[in-house]
């Protein structure tokens, strides 16, 4: 009898433990759900529209580079909306805006990127504005590269001095949370601006990496001996998130992904990005998930 009572009482404090435990872990849910409602989001894209996204040079037979481009756009305007959408309207205070550096030459392109500067707060916030964001973002930016790919006329990417000039201005705001998505192959070039510094450089070419002599199996070692890099940036970056999303190596090394990656995780680490992602060029398809999770989950 004294053993059924035992057995019983241990069995009644098994269940109480782990209900409070439940417990503790659904509030903990709950208040990590109720503090990325209440955040106010601003999301900057930047788009690199060198020769990158061209059809003629890189061809893809599976889906063209551009429209990857597109499909991560999509994912990222669906990710605010859904953001809005769990917000009382007198909560929302949120941005959303779409960069390039330099700026295209060709005006039509700068017009529909100012277009896309998108301020959602409680004055114009309605069901009808926070259901059509995906669908201009969508018509807007195919405008953007159909343009840029018909004018032909690539001058670079030049994402070094986006963020040693312009980012803090641009894309960080106090008491927002700050996410930039970067679509680029992850090589960095501008004519018009080339710095070297030793070995450190404010650009990142196929043929930099080569002349670095990066295209061997022991290119992580001599990486670290010889400070090999982007030149480092004096700005404090600690509050913004930043995703970067194209990754697209050149297949004549095949160490030139770990390479790309190396450059860029050492150069954001610098700047104190204490969140950020790296990814390949993928289907849209097999990146929705990753973009939505990244802008939708708290850290």
């Amino acid at each position: 009898m004294k053993n059924t009572l035992h057995k019983s009482l241990l069995f009644f404090l098994l269940i109480l433990v782990f209900s409070c435990k439940e417990e503790t872990k659904n509030e903990e849910k709950e208040t990590a759900i109720k503090s990325a409602v209440s955040e106010n989001y601003n999301i900057s894209i930047l788009v690199d529209l060198s020769d990158r996204i061209s059809t003629k040079k890189n061809p893809n037979p599976t889906m063209e580079f551009y429209q990857r481009d597109l499909g991560y756009i999509k994912s990222v305007s669906e990710a605010f909306s859904q953001h809005l959408k769990t917000k009382r309207m007198r909560q929302i205070d949120d941005k959303m805006q779409l960069f390039f550096n330099p700026e295209p030459e060709n005006p039509e392109i700068n017009s529909i990127a100012n277009q896309l500067r998108i301020t959602v707060n409680k004055d114009n916030a309605s069901k009808k504005l926070l259901n059509s964001i995906s669908d201009t973002y969508a018509v807007k930016t195919t405008t953007i590269y159909e343009s840029a790919i018909k004018d032909d006329n690539y001058v670079g990417s030049d994402i070094w001095n986006f963020f040693d000039s312009k980012v803090t201005d641009q894309c960080i705001e106090k008491g927002y949370r700050n996410i930039l998505v970067i679509l680029t192959d992850g090589y960095i070039f501008y004519e018009g601006s080339q710095i070297k510094n030793s070995s450190l450089s404010n650009y990142l070419t196929p043929q930099l990496i080569k002349q670095n002599g990066l295209n061997t199996n022991d290119w992580k070692k001599k990486i670290e001996k010889e400070n090999f890099g982007f030149i480092k940036s004096d700005h404090d970056l600690s509050n913004l998130e930043v995703l970067v999303l194209g990754i697209n190596p050149s297949k004549n090394n095949p160490f030139e992904e770990k390479v790309i990656k190396a450059y860029w995780t050492k150069w954001l680490s610098e700047m104190n990005v204490k969140h950020f992602e790296i990814k390949n060029a993928d289907l849209p398809s097999n990146m929705d998930k990753i973009i939505k999770d990244f802008i939708l989950h708290t850290n």
